[in-house]
């Protein structure tokens, strides 16, 4: 009879949010798999569990997936954890889910924190819908796809990105959608130095010019506004301006207040209304 391989979230940064069942979990099963075993080797050597780990990331070979799946079909059980967080999602433990599924091996879950739910909860948005996207490709050619994509998206959408590459994201953020478009920036969530800006794409770029990006950051943007019927052409848009100023807006604030609604850019307004 094959064992079960257990998926089991860790604290995303606070140790003190195990759950008794996790730590019930990782003394109960044979061996534990990490994505990173010098991280968690931290948490075992904190709670006292002295199980054996086994190395499994993103540069694994299939021999040693298979390995695994050996071991649980000679009924051992095994545990499967990340760095930090839910393990099996943007996440080489998702291989082994699958090789279990494929080989008739239970899978259960013992669920923990999670960086997306919890940046999505302090994001202060309306939330009915959100997509999760991770970090976005390092590429340039590949992050305009992606970007172009998402341009029409209505679901808030949440990015994972690094210190160092988080004022390259913001520009890229701020040229595919609204420099207004809402984001919500959440750094070092469960940690002392937790913080949460709640700013516009153009407010978040203009403030990270000045400040040094520290932690990681978890980003919450808004999607665009959901529309009853099609999509405004750039003519449109161009009209509802029009009429702004014709009631006396200047150009630049009649262009912020349509892009707010039409999902065109005010940049992109502003530099077709004057060149008209």
């Amino acid at each position: 009879m094959s064992g079960t391989l257990y998926i089991i979230g860790t604290p995303i940064g606070n140790m003190d949010d195990i759950t008794l069942r996790q730590l019930d979990t990782l003394k109960a099963v044979d061996f534990v798999c990490a994505e990173d075993t010098r991280v968690t080797v931290k948490l075992f050597n904190r709670y006292d569990i002295k199980k054996p780990l086994v190395s499994f990331h993103e540069h694994s070979t299939k021999a040693a997936a298979d390995a695994i799946i050996s071991r649980l079909l000679n009924g051992e059980n095994a545990g499967i954890v990340t760095d930090a967080g839910m393990p099996c999602i943007s996440d080489p433990g998702e291989v082994l889910v699958r090789l279990c599924a494929e080989n008739g091996i239970d899978v259960k879950v013992v669920p923990g924190p999670s960086a997306v739910v919890s940046a999505v909860a302090l994001s202060g948005m309306s939330v009915q819908r959100f997509t999760f996207e991770g970090f976005l490709p390092v590429q340039n050619k590949q992050r305009r796809q992606r970007l172009d994509m998402l341009k029409n998206e209505t679901a808030v959408m949440v990015f994972y990105e690094a210190p160092h590459k988080l004022r390259a994201t913001l520009d890229d953020l701020a040229e595919a959608f609204s420099g207004e478009r809402g984001i919500a920036l959440c750094r070092e969530l469960t940690k002392i130095h937790e913080q949460v800006l709640r700013l516009t794409l153009a407010e978040a770029v203009e403030y990270y010019n000045t400040n040094e990006p520290k932690g990681e950051f978890v980003l919450v943007l808004e999607g665009a506004k959901e529309s009853d019927g099609e999509k405004l052409t750039i003519d449109d848009a161009l009209a509802q301006v029009q009429r702004l100023v014709d009631m006396g807006e200047r150009p630049v604030d009649a262009c912020k207040a349509v892009a707010k609604e039409s999902g065109y850019r005010k940049g992109e307004l502003y530099s077709a209304f004057c060149g008209r």
